[in-house]
């Protein structure tokens, strides 16, 4: 046997090879024989390595180096540098995430070191075609002690004791399913494989048929040997070429060294094995319909009893396993049933293949122990979901099973756990869905499958998936009807409990889990024509103007600048937003996190755009106001002058109403004024939005307080025929630690309030500010400019963590900001005359996922410690102190205080509304304005009977679009902003102003892919 001191394993699975593999394979043969190592170095052609998405890849062995996205030119390069001169090629090896460092040996890279290969042992090590290495690693040892050591009841009793359960969906006891057919008296008997695969998204019994066939032949004659059947078929798809030719080849060498056949290895057993090749037909993976098939049928399902394992194919008992199930076998039988069931659950032992697909950073073939985090296997090992998306829900278990949300990423990958959030485990497939994805649509997707998927034998399934599927594509026309979500689920009912076979029984399972854990989206296309992922077109121009929740016309005002005509674009965006100059400078604009231009290089700025359309503005340009003397007869009262009551009082101005805001503080703008630092918001741009609101009749009354000064049903007493609350979130939540009552100690919102309003606070010279959301960088910035040496953050979680935008955390480390994360406060240290000496702080981990998709934060093993400093502010949290407000008004309110309204703003007090903060928590400002839309429109609803929200209807934009023209490669502007080290010494603006040509230039990057479309006349109406 030739010795060869390095192997070249290259991956040749069926997703490498579509990415060139082969060449590269060619490659490396050629350069080694120019380089002279052929004597040296072997190149071996194995199955699937895994990660697919990085393909080709390829291992060297024995150094365990792994390479990825390998390109022909490339592999000269590897033999030179690594073969020869025994130097890893670093540009082509694995990264560790978020960082430059490389990882090039295999062990260590995250996605290979958390998985546990059982079934994948021998895939991307051996060569599939020589069955001398799947012997060189134990293969067809299993068969022979079977064979030569064990009775067929040992066998069984193995696989039963091992706790394996069959892999291809429901999850049923191997080892029972044997003793069924094992028990049976007949002089016939089959062992079946079902390798149909029919899944979307599911390639685990592809790979393991290209790169360890032999392991599935072993399995089955095993099988075949404890339950007496001497014949057996492995049923592939016909799409599988490559699996069938080197499952072919396979079955072909066993026969040859007589491990299939009469005799085998001369224990007298007898037993072969063919290849029947399916049409594609997804029913033909449910077992009764895949012996029909086998048979020359029809692949149609039958009545079950009598099962598979009495009255199987052709009458005779029969065992149907899949792929994996079969795979398991030899290292069961070879190392113990005890050593199988190590790995796992109490109830479901060993590991499970998955094949992660979708929205995820690292797809490809995974093995991991059964009872792994779901939050482990797609954020550890798949990377998590690329793009900086936020993941939403993963659906398990195909067409057959159901989507499990972000909220339970704690959820143990098994069956029982799976089955109680109405998912399946399935035969593996994972598909990973992120913020973009409509829970509607693949609601749809899945029923448009199962429907062309029927064989249509059983009415339940060919008509009841039918209507389930007409009416979830009337929802997502924008169509839909109330009651629509009750008949889906009365439907899916119906069908699983009457349909004939398990894939009928099963087909309502995505819709509903999608229901049962998504029912706000499937409410939201109903009743207000919005699909909030921006995916089901009907209901939107544009996802940019859909993502906006002031529903503001960005492709129009964009391409208004883009043609320098800025007067009409500000005109147009204060048709839907009032504050445009606040939005174009503090908006965490998720417009841009929807452009579509983000599919070519990068989204348009539009926040940008916007700031520089607002900057062109000299004389304030009102909006259309309808005058109506009733309405201005009308008292409304708005209580609160943040972005939500001026947002309020405005739309109610254009409709003739002459509204008076009640501002508690000194100076409008709640907090606008109060919590933003005029580095990010200079004063007089908010001042100048708030005078254009006043000169459209709007009075606004300073130092008025809810509760102090006047009370809801005292403005009820003086005629005011409605209110709205815009009062937000001011009180500060406490930290919940010893110390924090002493000296030095503040809260972040009553710091930024009190220097923003006031103009002066106290600031230490070492200040430790505990938080991590955008009121917690805005303090430690403030305190900065204030005079403080020294700022520190700290933060429980990692700094990927934080909530605070990406944008001002940057901002924040630029200006020398310390950030300390996985620490948390356990003490505020004092000395004995109370002077403040500093944080005591745990380090902290991360430890399981908890309901927010992330992973929770627990006391590491590191000892506390003291972060020394003279002041400490307090940034964790804000609430409402609603129960000060109402004074006898009995206004419902939310589990955790905020106030309840529904979606227009209407609380349980038909005469008073609310929005903003007040009603969601700490939100944005965007979002703020939307609501305060929205309660405008539902007050004059309530005063009048009727909408009369003209600015809702769609302004035709005149601007040229040539559809047929190639999108100019303009790369992305950027925001010039004053050098740290000269902004911390004050409060002027950070971000500076774009010249007329760079936003002019920016502003025709847009794809205008509202071009030619118009919403539904009903999604108008509500939004």
């Amino acid at each position: 046997m030739e010795q060869f001191r390095s192997h070249v394993l290259v991956c040749t699975g069926g997703g490498c090879i579509a990415s060139g593999a082969l060449a590269v394979s060619a490659a490396f043969t050629e350069e080694l024989q120019k380089q002279g190592l052929t004597d040296e170095v072997q190149v071996v052609e194995t199955g699937c390595l895994g990660p697919c998405a990085v393909g080709p890849v390829a291992l060297v062995y024995p150094d365990g180096v792994f390479y990825q996205n390998i390109k022909v030119p490339d592999v000269a390069e590897i033999v030179e540098e690594h073969l020869l001169k025994g130097r890893v090629v670093p540009r082509l090896v694995s990264h560790a995430p978020g960082t430059e460092k490389t990882v090039a040996e295999m062990r260590d890279v995250e996605f290979f070191n958390r998985q546990v290969k059982i079934v994948l042992r021998n895939s991307g090590l051996i060569d599939p075609l020589r069955i001398e290495d799947y012997v060189a690693r134990d293969g067809y040892a299993a068969l022979v002690k079977a064979l030569t050591e064990m009775t067929p009841e040992q066998i069984v009793d193995e696989v039963l004791a091992s706790g394996l359960r069959g892999r291809g969906g429901a999850g049923f006891p191997t080892g029972l399913k044997w003793r069924f057919a094992q028990q049976q008296s007949s002089d016939v008997k089959y062992i079946l494989c079902n390798a149909d695969e029919g899944d979307p998204g599911a390639f685990m019994d592809r790979s393991v048929l290209e790169g360890d066939p032999h392991s599935v032949i072993e399995g089955m004659a095993v099988g075949a040997y404890a339950i007496g059947a001497h014949q057996g078929y492995v049923y592939v798809r016909a799409e599988y070429p490559l699996a069938v030719e080197r499952l072919q080849y396979a079955i072909d060498q066993a026969r040859e060294y007589g491990l299939l056949g009469d005799d085998i290895a001369g224990s007298g057993f007898a037993f072969d094995l063919e290849i029947r090749m399916g049409s594609g037909a997804f029913v033909c993976g449910e077992e009764t319909a895949l012996m029909t098939s086998i048979e020359g049928n029809r692949g149609e399902p039958r009545p079950r009893p009598p099962f598979p394992a009495v009255k199987g194919l052709w009458d005779k008992p029969s065992v149907l396993n899949n792929v994996e199930t079969y795979a398991n076998i030899n290292p069961i039988i070879l190392k113990g049933a005890e050593w199988f069931a190590a790995t796992g659950t109490e109830k479901s032992k060993g590991t499970k293949v998955f094949a992660l697909g979708g929205n995820i950073t690292h797809a490809g073939l995974v093995e991991v122990p059964i009872g792994m985090q779901l939050g482990e296997i797609i954020n550890e090992i798949g990377g998590g979901v690329p793009g900086d998306k936020a993941l939403k829900a993963v659906q398990l278990g195909g067409p057959s099973g159901g989507c499990v949300p972000y909220w339970h990423l704690d959820t143990p990958v098994d069956y029982e756990s799976l089955q109680e959030l109405g998912a399946i485990m399935g035969s593996g497939g994972l598909v990973i869905m992120d913020e973009d994805s409509c829970m509607v649509d693949m609601a749809r997707f899945f029923l448009e499958f199962t429907q062309d998927e029927s064989c249509g034998k059983c009415p339940p399934c060919r008509v009841g998936t039918k209507r389930m599927l007409e009416i979830v594509e009337r929802i997502c026309n924008g169509q839909g009807e109330e009651g629509d979500i009750e008949r889906l689920q009365e439907l899916g009912r119906m069908i699983s409990q009457t349909a004939l076979c398990g894939l009928g029984q099963t087909a309502p399972n995505p819709v509903l889990s999608m229901i049962r854990h998504f029912r706000h989206e499937w409410e939201a296309h109903i009743r207000d024509k919005h699909c909030e992922a921006g995916v089901c077109a009907t209901m939107f121009k544009a996802r940019c103007t859909n993502a906006c929740p002031a529903d503001v016309d960005v492709p129009g005002f964009v391409s208004l600048v883009g043609e320098k005509r800025f007067d009409e674009a500000l005109r147009l965006h204060r048709e839907r937003n009032p504050l445009a100059s606040i939005c174009g400078r503090v908006c965490f604009h998720p417009c841009e996190s929807k452009c579509q231009r983000a599919g070519l290089d990068a989204p348009v700025a539009i926040r940008g755009v916007k700031r520089f359309m607002t900057e062109q503005e000299t004389d304030i340009l009102l909006p259309e106001v309808v005058l109506d003397e009733a309405n201005a007869a009308r008292k409304v009262a708005v209580v609160g002058s943040g972005p939500a009551g001026l947002s309020c009082a405005y739309f109610l101005a254009r409709l003739g109403y002459k509204p008076t805001i009640f501002e508690a503080a000194s100076t409008p703008g709640g907090m606008l004024v109060q919590a933003i630092p005029a580095y990010r918001l200079p004063r007089e741009e908010l001042g100048r939005e708030i005078s254009m609101i006043e000169k459209m009749g709007v009075t606004i009354e300073c130092n008025k307080a809810l509760g102090r000064d006047f009370t809801l049903q005292g403005l009820r007493d003086q005629g005011y025929e409605a209110v709205f609350l815009g009062v937000g979130a001011p009180q500060g939540s406490n930290i919940g630690v010893p110390g924090e009552d002493g000296e030095g100690v503040t809260e972040a919102l009553s710091f930024l309030k009190t220097y923003n309003v006031d103009g002066t606070v106290a600031v230490g010279k070492r200040v430790a500010v505990i938080g991590g959301g955008n009121s917690a960088i805005d303090a430690a910035r403030t305190a900065l400019r204030l005079g403080a040496r020294q700022v520190t953050i700290l933060y429980r979680r990692t700094r990927a963590q934080m909530p605070a935008w990406a944008e001002e955390i940057d901002a924040a480390e630029e200006e020398r900001i310390i950030l300390q994360p996985l620490v948390a406060p356990v003490e505020i240290k004092h000395d004995a005359q109370g002077k403040l000496l500093g944080v005591i702080c745990r380090p902290m981990t991360l430890g399981d996922y908890d309901s927010s998709g992330r992973r929770r934060p627990v006391a590491g093993r590191n000892a506390d410690f003291l972060v020394e400093c003279d002041q400490v502010i307090a940034a964790i949290g804000q609430w409402l102190d609603s129960e000060s407000l109402f004074d006898g008004v009995s206004v419902e309110t939310s589990r955790k205080g905020w106030l309840a309204t529904d979606k227009n703003g209407r609380t349980s007090v038909d005469w008073i509304f609310a929005g903003g903060d007040a009603v969601t928590g700490p939100s944005s400002v965007v979002a703020a304005i939307g609501a305060g839309e929205k309660a405008a429109v539902a007050i004059d609803e309530k005063l009048t009977g009727a909408n009369h929200a003209f600015w809702r209807r769609d302004v035709e934009v005149d601007t040229a679009f040539d559809p047929d023209a190639d999108p100019v490669e303009t790369p992305r502007a950027g925001v010039p902003v004053v050098a740290a080290n000269v902004r911390v010494g004050g409060f002027d603006e950070v971000e500076l102003s774009w010249a007329a040509e760079t936003a002019v230039a920016e502003a025709r990057r847009c794809l205008r892919c509202d071009y030619g479309k118009d919403r539904c006349a009903e999604t108008e109406v509500n939004r």
